[in-house]
């Protein structure tokens, strides 16, 4: 998961850039870029958050009426600098690229562009791979126009395995935009005055002002001219498949993808959830939710219950999202810097803390820690989301199965092994119910199913796990 923004129009473009990151600042705090073109290519990149990778001077020297930027969350290519987006290619046109996604077939593709074009790719990152991808492609047309363009994105197309949001910036011509064919991951368009900006989430669009005009359709194509003239083409159809994990915790509550509103589907969970807590007949003095992703689900749910509300766990705004950190020996350290308990709420309850997820369980263990270790009289525990089982191959850091506490424990296993009185899942069916609108109404919920939209085969996985590691639960 990572953010990508581009901006087009009839003056300068860091500014625009730069705020849109600050505000999708969420998808990625690993590292961040800008790409902006006036004569040249101008590029900073930097790693940490936004705001620590560019200063003053950086945005002076951003000139240009068009650009791409980048937040970075790291999941199969190695930390650092190096691997931070935008890239740059001269060739054909001069093209820099980013992306939000994952290429599962990253080492056939590599080496097949590497033995036919005699290209090399220096980092490990899925970004440098789809530029030189793309730009091979668009070496094979003999003259500039959009459809010339969407034919080498359906080149890609055919080629790629897995998912993938783009954006790239082509030298005197405009900005090129497309999404894979399942529409795993967002991306959404809109326009004020002459300029357009396409970016991950649509909080950025309102925040900026812009009127949002449409969602990049999976499969789809969309060119933004230098003349101000927008072009799109619907290149692939296959069975829309959004990431529904964007809904549970990734996406800004904020924030509409695919014309599903986050906050919406969150209070919904919240009330599918209750269903389930009803069934169990637990006694419940407050509902407490660990912020900030599951404060609607806890608000609702608790409506649902007429029990009381509480914000019993106060978060230290300065710690970024500790779940999209990429050692988890880093997330748990984080955990009672970035929680603390008010124990004037807590002290003598009997407390449900809501979460959006347990994924690996340790860092949940903890948070039910502190709160006992405030005057809990009994700590239950609901996830808003099912048990997590499979890994993600498209780009979320969830892609061994060892990570995963449910992968292999049965209920009564994991709410001993977190240490509560007990432990409440989102049903499959509450989760996809709370997320469904009139038109989108089947998604991706391979890590929750093990049903894939896209298969990896098993040499795939193979590299997947080697490059991460099994981890311990």
């Amino acid at each position: 998961m990572c953010g990508i923004v581009g901006v087009i129009g009839n003056k300068e473009v860091a500014g625009n850039i730069y705020d849109s990151l600050l505000i999708i600042q969420h998808r990625g705090q690993d590292a961040a870029g800008i790409v902006t073109y006036s004569d040249r290519f101008n590029i900073k990149k930097g790693e940490g958050l936004v705001r620590d990778a560019f200063q003053e001077e950086n945005l002076n020297f951003l000139k240009g009426n068009a650009g791409i930027g980048h937040v970075r969350y790291p999941t199969l290519g190695g930390m650092g600098v190096e691997n931070a987006q935008p890239f740059i290619s001269n060739t054909p046109y001069g093209i820099a690229l980013a992306f939000n996604g994952n290429i599962i077939n990253f080492d056939s593709l590599k080496e097949k562009l590497e033995n036919d074009s005699r290209r090399i790719i220096i980092s490990t990152s899925d970004a440098e791979l789809l530029l030189n991808l793309l730009s091979a492609e668009m070496e094979k047309k003999p003259a500039f126009s959009p459809d010339f363009l969407f034919e080498a994105v359906k080149g890609i197309f055919e080629k790629i395995k897995g998912s993938y949001s783009v954006v790239a910036l082509i030298k005197d011509k405009g900005i090129l935009a497309f999404r894979d064919p399942y529409g795993i991951k967002p991306l959404i368009f809109g326009q004020k005055d002459n300029n357009f900006c396409v970016v991950s989430e649509s909080v950025a669009l309102d925040t900026l002002g812009y009127k949002i005009e449409r969602d990049v359709q999976p499969g789809e194509a969309v060119f933004f001219g230098t003349e101000g003239k927008l072009y799109t083409k619907k290149i692939s159809e296959e069975k829309h498949c959004p990431c529904i994990f964007e809904y549970v915790y990734f996406a800004r509550p904020d924030s509409t993808i695919d014309g599903i509103s986050v906050y919406e589907a969150r209070l919904n969970l919240g009330k599918n959830l209750a269903k389930e807590i009803k069934k169990k007949g637990i006694k419940i003095d407050i509902v407490v939710p660990v912020p900030d992703t599951s404060r609607p689900v806890a608000i609702s749910l608790a409506e649902e219950l007429d029990i009381k509300y509480r914000e019993g766990l106060m978060k230290n705004r300065y710690i970024g999202r500790t779940f999209i950190m990429p050692h988890q020996s880093k997330r748990e350290e984080l955990i009672r810097i970035k929680l603390s308990p008010v124990k004037e709420i807590i002290k003598g309850k009997k407390v449900l803390l809501v979460d959006d997820s347990i994924v690996r369980g340790t860092t949940s263990k903890k948070i039910v820690q502190l709160i006992k270790d405030a005057g809990a009289k009994e700590v239950h525990f609901a996830s808003s989301s099912p048990p997590l089982k499979f890994p993600c191959y498209y780009g979320i850091d969830m892609q061994t199965r060892g990570e995963f506490i449910a992968c292999k424990r049965a209920l009564e296993e994991i709410t001993e092994a977190i240490d509560v009185d007990s432990l409440t899942y989102q049903s499959i069916k509450g989760l996809i119910d709370a997320v469904s609108n009139q038109k989108v109404k089947n998604f991706c919920t391979a890590c929750f199913t093990g049903e894939y939209p896209i298969k990896a085969d098993k040499e795939e996985v193979a590299r997947i796990e080697a490059a991460r590691g099994c981890k311990n639960i």
